[in-house]
């Protein structure tokens, strides 16, 4: 598997190329110096970095993901709880309901979830 992670600015800037995929390079530059007011040089170097992990690739000039975003939370998220919790989601539940009062609304959610997935 490969190395799925990125730091607070990496996800910005993949959450630019997630927004307009397929998207050339040279916009995904345009629009970096707009947003994150990065040089063309950052950018690339990113972008590289970014297709080494197995996020992106960079076909001919058009940047497109091999991961969803979704995807990519997701992996995230498992490896969370997997290397925090012991791979435990009651206790992560557990942890993040101490300090954080769940809505009903959440609770609801909760629930409907678990019931979907009872229901296979």
């Amino acid at each position: 598997m490969s190395d799925y992670q990125m730091g607070a600015v990496e996800s910005k800037f993949a959450d630019i190329i997630w927004e307009n995929e397929p998207i050339s390079s040279t916009e995904l530059s345009k629009r970096s110096e707009e947003i994150l007011k990065w040089k063309k040089s950052t950018t690339y170097t990113v972008l590289k970095r970014l297709c080494d992990k197995g996020i992106f690739q960079n076909n001919k000039g058009t940047v497109t993901s091999l991961i969803s975003k979704q995807e990519f939370y997701s992996l995230q998220s498992e490896k969370f709880v997997e290397e925090t919790f012991e791979g435990s989601l009651p206790a992560f539940l557990a942890a993040f309901s101490k300090r954080k009062k769940l809505s009903a609304d959440e609770v609801a959610q909760l629930r409907k979830m678990i019931d979907e997935y009872e229901e296979g």
